[in-house]
């Protein structure tokens, strides 16, 4: 898994990459109470918008990670947002993008550089 800045994970399964939030982001966030998902079919740029949350501390966005074509999103947390608090780092993931360039991933933190940034 990778990690970024902006507290996303990311997750190889073969030729594509889930992308959600960290346990870390839900808990600054608070509970969830809306998402808003891309179309499955988008393509998307890197540090664009593909992502709206509302929780009961903020609205933020969630910005792709990656340039590429989202290829499925996470319905359940349209009703359930609070999947994402639940178990952020298993089924309350957001979508998943087959990379145009794989190599972006490169630029991503590891589990204990992620760890050292929140420490």
């Amino acid at each position: 898994m990778k990690y970024t800045e902006e507290h996303e994970w990311l997750r190889v399964e073969g030729d594509i990459v889930v992308v959600g939030i960290t346990d870390h982001a839900t808990t600054q966030l608070g509970d969830l109470v809306f998402v808003e998902l891309p179309e499955v079919g988008t393509t998307v740029t890197k540090d664009e918008e593909v992502v709206v949350i509302e929780s009961v501390k903020a609205a933020s966005d969630i910005q792709a990670p990656l340039d590429g074509e989202i290829t499925e999103v996470n319905e359940a947390l349209v009703n359930n947002p609070e999947l994402a608090n639940e178990d952020a780092m298993g089924e309350g993931w957001f979508f998943k993008i087959k990379p145009a360039d794989a190599s972006q991933m490169d630029e991503y933190m590891d589990e204990a550089a992620y760890k050292a940034l929140i420490g």
